[in-house]
């Protein structure tokens, strides 16, 4: 429980920096034990511009067999072209309280793989 405490913490600490703007929403993160989930946030309007996950169809098959890593890096990529296709290309990425390594790292290594900015 205390794990998940300091988390808030780390996660309303992050959050009085950073804002998602329409120019440059905010790219979060939530990673479970199993899963990972990433969605694109303008904080302005209060929408959600895009979502994806390893239990998405196109990435599913793929982070079954992956490592949870991979699996990662392939979600980043995703989000990153789904808003590419909205001709969105800079955000604000919120790590949402966990440490930048690991799955976190992999999956904002996909997203700027997939040509976002950040």
């Amino acid at each position: 429980m205390a794990r998940i405490v300091g988390r808030e913490r780390r996660k309303l600490r992050i959050r009085n920096k950073i804002n998602g703007t329409s120019e440059r929403p905010r790219l979060t993160v939530f990673r479970s034990l199993s899963h990972i989930y990433a969605q694109v946030i303008d904080d302005v309007a209060g929408k959600t511009l895009a979502h994806t996950s390893t239990l998405a169809k196109d990435v599913k098959g793929y982070a079954e067999e992956a490592t949870k890593s991979d699996a990662a890096k392939k979600v980043g990529n995703q989000i990153a072209q789904m808003l590419k296709a909205k001709g969105i290309t800079k955000v604000v990425f919120d790590r949402n309280g966990y440490m930048y390594h690991g799955r976190i790292k992999a999956l904002a290594e996909g997203a700027r793989e997939g040509g976002l900015e950040f």
